[in-house]
Formats: C-alpha cells, sequence, structure tokens
C-alpha cells in the first residue's frame, strides 16, 4: 500500500481550484465571484479533513497511545519541524507495518461493522413501507415501478449506488453507466430484492451481512457489513 498516495489522494485539492492549471477564460467571461464560506462551514469542511484523513488510517489498526504519536507527527509536521522525513525507507516501513496490521485492521472493522449493522437493520425495517423477503432483505420504495417484476431466472438492468452503514461508498454505477447481469448470479439479498421490484422502479435494499458478503467481506466490504443499495430497476432483458 502506498499511504503516502493514498493520503495525497484523500487530500488533494481539486485542479479546478489551481489557478495556474486552469485553462483561460473566454474575454467575455466573467467569473461568479466566490462565496465566502461560513465559520460552521469551514469547521464542517476541516472535520471532514480529519474523518478523511483516519479513513487511510484504519489499515494499522492504532491503539490510542499510537494515535497520539501520529498527531504528535502531524503536529511536528504542519509546524515545519518533523523528526522524521517521508523518505523512500520510512516509505516502506510505513508499507510493511501496514500489511502487518491488516489482520488486526480487518477484525476491528469486522467487530465494528456487526454492531452498528444490528441497529441500523432494525432502524431500517421500521420505515415506512419496508418489506422483507423471506431471507430477510429490506426493501423500502422510493418509487413504484408499473413495469413486471424479474424472476429469479431472468437477467435485468439497473443503476445502483451500494453504500456501508457509515454512509461510505464502496461501488456505484453512477459514473459507469446502467449494469446488466442475471440475478442467478449475484448476492442472494439483491436475487431477492430485485424480484420484489417493478420496472421503472426506485428502492432502497437493505443487505443483512448473511445474505450479501458474510463474515468475510469482499474488496472494499468489512467482514459483516450490512450494505444499502439504492437502486433503480430499468428493464428486465430478454
Amino acid at each position: 500500500m502506498k499511504l503516502a498516495l493514498a493520503l495525497a489522494a484523500a487530500l488533494a485539492v481539486p485542479a479546478v481550484a489551481r489557478a495556474a492549471d486552469a485553462p483561460a477564460a473566454p474575454p467575455t467571461a466573467k467569473p461568479a465571484p466566490a462565496k465566502p464560506a461560513s465559520p460552521a462551514d469551514t469547521e464542517k469542511t476541516l472535520y471532514g479533513l480529519g474523518v478523511a484523513v483516519s479513513n487511510n488510517l484504519e489499515v494499522f489498526a492504532l491503539s490510542a497511545a499510537e494515535l497520539d504519536t501520529v498527531l504528535r507527527g502531524l503536529r511536528d509536521g504542519w509546524a515545519g519541524k518533523p523528526k522524521t522525513q517521508v523518505d523512500a525507507n520510512l516509505q516502506q516501513a510505513l508499507n510493511d507495518l501496514a500489511r502487518a496490521r491488516a489482520p488486526k485492521a480487518a477484525e476491528k472493522a469486522s467487530a465494528r461493522e456487526k454492531e452498528q449493522g444490528v441497529v441500523y437493520l432494525a432502524k431500517a425495517t421500521k420505515e415506512k413501507g419496508a418489506r422483507k423477503s423471506p431471507s430477510g432483505a429490506v426493501v423500502i420504495s422510493e418509487k413504484d415501478g408499473t413495469g413486471p417484476s424479474p424472476t429469479a431466472a431472468d437477467k435485468v438492468k439497473v443503476n445502483y449506488t451500494g453504500t456501508l452503514v457509515s454512509g461510505r461508498v464502496f461501488d456505484s454505477s453512477q459514473n459507469r453507466g446502467p449494469v446488466e447481469f442475471p440475478l442467478s448470479g449475484v448476492i442472494k439479498c439483491w436475487n431477492e430484492g430485485l424480484q420484489m421490484m417493478k420496472v421503472g422502479g426506485k428502492a432502497k435494499i437493505v443487505c443483512p451481512s448473511e445474505i450479501a458478503y458474510g463474515p468475510g467481506g469482499t474488496n472494499g466490504i468489512p467482514g459483516n457489513a450490512v450494505l444499502t443499495f439504492e437502486v433503480e430497476l430499468l428493464d428486465v432483458v430478454k
């Protein structure tokens, strides 16, 4: 894992905000004046900066004492007086530590997802209009469709966004465009949940871990994670 690159990606300033990289405006264009951020907005943004950094620290499974050491390094770096430089040797040490801590970090994330998932599922089942599939998927309609419902043997076309209990997006078709797949080839939660929808409909499908990716998780999804998919059923593909 390239920690330095990961942190840079999380904290990078968008190119549109860097005047040196922006193309020249047409002579007639008048850029809109920047709206000054309120103190509350700035505080919220800076808090988000802290969250972005913490997301990149999860792999290290830090103890409270170790976090204090990291914060000391952050303060020293901010003051321009770091006691250690991020050179090739330190980068290698960070990578080695991340690999060594990965199993512990995964265990910690799995325990957190399991604990939070119980509360999240209970809340989802109480939402207005919530229905349960035979295996426990919670389907909450956001827009009722008027077309046919797919069967377990059908192929469907959908747009979707998947999130963890924390709200973090782990997958989405929004930037890639609609996707097609047979219901027989997806997790049980999707198989059952989509059969409870009609073409043209939109729904939130909440998946208990047992009918999603279970205690082992998968790429980008911790073990025991309760997943939420915002799904738009576009078509049953023949």
